[in-house]
């Protein structure tokens, strides 16, 4: 029987992996707050493009206005995809937790750490976690989303399913089967530890890229501009592993080598910095590759910074761990929010 699955969230990523499944033949109900998002879909489809040929192509799939939410009581829903910013982690959990199954679960498909937000309202027992790792896709238009970077591939395990509990469940498995066919997935027992890794992959790029106006390949091509974001690397992995994450590598680099590189080991720099630097035609995108928060800062939006680098510099004052870098560049992220500053790489140069 097929099951039902809702995308609550039908922005970048939620259209992305929501669209996808869509494509392959999954049932699948987008929920979006965007009045203009639903009304394209329903008059046009969702356009999904990547960057090869084969990655673009059109889906037609329901689309519902919070306020039609009630129409799924016919229909119950078994898995309930949250892919919202994690501020509107609990209201939008709270929406769709009635309309779930019995045996109907919630899935945060989202940045930074919201699995106990979303155990608050449904309880642990209905919570699984899928961490997108380095992923980039852009709702550059409405209706119309597109993938900025290469498919991982064999390359790189993009998404990372887990139970909060570790063991891994049939409906973990289950999960995995569905995102293969968009793109590399496993099951994971270390979901926590997945998180964090994103975490810190989420901290060294989004702000970064959201106070400079630059793109990912251009901030990692700066010199003065990738050490700072390898500060703010080295104290959110230091963090983690204070807190009891076992980390995983951190864009292919080992954690423990990237907090060392942070923190002036110049055999471990040369090797980071040797697997950071862009390659030349490595992206044929990356002139337009930017990240979720840098997307929000250029369309005006509220960015997710207080629960990604603001989040680190909390978790470190809890445990007595300095964490200037994180602290300087959320600050910057919230003037330049508040439109006190605009984006510059000056901000962040030599």
């Amino acid at each position: 029987m097929t099951k039902k699955i809702a995308i609550v969230g039908a922005g970048a990523l939620g259209g992305y992996v929501g669209g996808s499944l869509a494509h392959l033949g999954h049932d699948v109900t987008f929920i979006d707050p965007w009045p203009e998002q639903v009304e394209a879909i329903r008059a046009g489809g969702l356009e999904l493009d990547g960057v090869t040929p084969e990655e673009k192509f059109t889906v037609e799939a329901r689309a519902l206005h919070l306020t039609e939410v009630q129409s799924l009581a016919r229909k119950p829903v078994d898995v309930a995809f949250v892919a919202m910013k994690s501020y509107d982690t609990a209201w939008a959990t709270a929406l769709i937790a009635p309309y779930l199954a019995p045996q109907g679960f919630v899935v945060s498909l989202q940045n930074c750490l919201n699995e106990e937000t979303i155990a608050g309202v449904v309880g642990w027992g209905r919570v699984v976690g899928v961490v997108a790792s380095l992923i980039s896709v852009d709702l550059y238009e409405v209706g119309r989303i597109r993938r900025t970077v290469a498919k991982g591939g064999d390359k790189h395990t993009v998404f990372r399913v887990g139970e909060p509990h570790g063991r891994i469940t049939p409906r973990v498995e289950e999960l995995v089967g569905w995102l293969r066919g968009i793109d590399s997935a496993k099951a994971t027992a270390n979901l926590w530890g997945e998180r964090w890794t994103k975490l810190v992959q989420n901290a060294m790029n989004n702000p970064i890229t959201s106070a400079t106006g630059l793109s990912t390949p251009a901030c990692l091509a700066d010199p003065a501009i990738r050490r700072f974001s390898l500060q703010v690397a080295g104290e959110g992995i230091r963090v983690g592993q204070a807190l009891g994450y076992q980390l995983e590598k951190i864009r292919g680099i080992e954690a423990e080598t990237m907090a060392r590189a942070a923190e002036g080991d110049e055999a471990a720099l040369r090797a980071v910095e040797s697997s950071l630097v862009p390659k030349p035609g490595a992206n044929p995108r990356g002139d337009i590759q930017r990240p979720s928060m840098a997307q929000d800062i250029q369309k005006g939006r509220r960015t997710e910074i207080d629960f990604m680098n603001g989040f680190i510099a909390r978790k470190g004052a809890e445990l007595g761990l300095r964490t200037p870098a994180n602290e300087k560049i959320a600050d910057l992220v919230r003037r330049i929010e508040r439109g006190e500053l605009k984006p510059s790489p000056s901000h962040l140069g030599a």
